[in-house]
């Protein structure tokens, strides 16, 4: 069985065997019964409740890079295995970051390149915000105790260096116990540590901020710089942080078109595996094309081009405003996510550098900045 909600699940599905969909929150547990493999979202919750029937389940997978949504210690209890689409939306959150920080910058009258980025965690979503960072000129850090104790060879800094940086990117998984902890990491005594000027944008877990500190923060009057697109609590959020925060949006930085659809190809391929059914189909089978194409100027500066380049794509402003406009009048926030328009990631488009691209060091650079960033090239 799998949620309807995954795109071109049909399409992935179909061949595997007797393919059932349905809808999140409806699923019973008596439709586990004589069911083999179980594919849902991050709306499902997989725990001893929903499996009480499911006697033939030898497969469980969800289409979501996280997957606090499965009782993970059941399912090894019961020789059940299990898979997370870890990394399916790296893309899409790594670009809804970069927009937040030209946004920002564009908003505050600095260049990007001038500050320092600490990114905490360096997973999936964290090293490819690294990499984005990189590829334009923006100095970043990587924090992440664990994967440094395990032997990673990239360099990392210490949790200093992290409150030292101009902006702070969150990218860890939820983690409540053991020796490093994620839960709380920034609560009351971390929060009152940051400086008018630094940025810090949660795009991780919700509960990773406390939000109930940073509340009590803004209260007393103490002007920060928080973009929150995760929260506690949801979808029942801290509605009274809203009119605090730089940005604000409703946990869809990783919903892109490719983000979810990569998750449902990467449940196919991980199912494929596990069965032992050959892999037929893969994404680019599926996904729809964009014809748009992003005229830029080549006599602008590389942060207006690169500005125009991820607005395009992405328009943070646009989803700050109606997040603010729907929370302001209903509790919305889980309407927003299930009912979010399309959006592309930047390999969709193609990219026409207005003038002649050839003439200069910097068009060309320009050029390979953009090709870098993913977008095609426009003759």
């Amino acid at each position: 069985m799998y949620d309807n909600a995954m795109p071109y699940a049909d399409e992935f599905f179909s061949d595997l065997g007797v393919a059932e969909s349905f809808t999140a929150g409806e699923l019973r547990t008596d439709q586990l019964r004589d069911v083999d493999a179980l594919f849902v979202r991050s709306t499902t919750k997989v725990d001893g409740q929903l499996l009480s029937e499911a006697t033939r389940l030898r497969f469980v997978a969800t289409a979501t890079a996280g997957f606090n949504h499965l009782d993970t210690s059941l399912l090894k209890e019961r020789g059940i295995k299990w898979y997370a689409a870890g990394g399916c939306n790296a893309v899409a959150v790594a670009e809804y970051v970069l927009n937040a920080i030209y946004h920002l910058a564009k908003q505050d009258g600095f260049i990007p390149q001038d500050k320092t980025v600490a990114i905490v965690g360096a997973g999936n979503v964290g090293s490819a915000v690294a990499e984005r960072l990189r590829i334009l000129g923006i100095s970043c850090a990587l924090y992440d105790p664990p994967l440094e104790k395990s032997g990673d060879p990239r360099a990392f800094v210490s949790f200093d260096s992290v409150m030292q940086a101009d902006v702070i990117c969150l990218h860890t998984p939820l983690v409540d116990e053991g020796e490093f902890p994620t839960r709380d990491m920034f609560e009351l005594s971390r929060l009152s540590q940051l400086r008018k000027s630094q940025y810090l944008i949660n795009a991780c877990r919700g509960e990773v901020v406390n939000n109930q500190d940073l509340l009590s923060l803004f209260e007393q009057g103490r002007a920060l710089n928080i973009v929150l697109d995760v929260w506690e609590h949801e979808p029942l959020i801290e509605k009274r942080l809203i009119p605090y925060l730089r940005l604000a949006t409703a946990h869809i930085a990783g919903h892109s078109i490719e983000g979810k659809a990569r998750g449902t190809s990467m449940v196919y391929d991980a199912f494929c595996a596990f069965s032992g059914t050959p892999i037929t189909k893969q994404l680019s089978d599926y996904l729809p094309i964009d014809d748009r194409v992003i005229a830029l100027d080549s006599k602008e500066d590389s942060f207006h081009q690169v500005f125009h380049m991820l607005k395009h794509m992405y328009d943070i402003e646009k989803d700050d405003g109606n997040f603010r406009s729907r929370m302001a009048k209903s509790e919305a926030f889980a309407e927003i996510r299930q009912n979010y328009p399309q959006r592309r990631e930047c390999s969709a488009a193609k990219v026409h550098f207005n003038g002649a691209q050839s003439e200069t060091n910097n068009n060309k650079t320009m050029v390979s900045t953009a090709a870098a960033l993913g977008f095609l090239i426009a003759n």
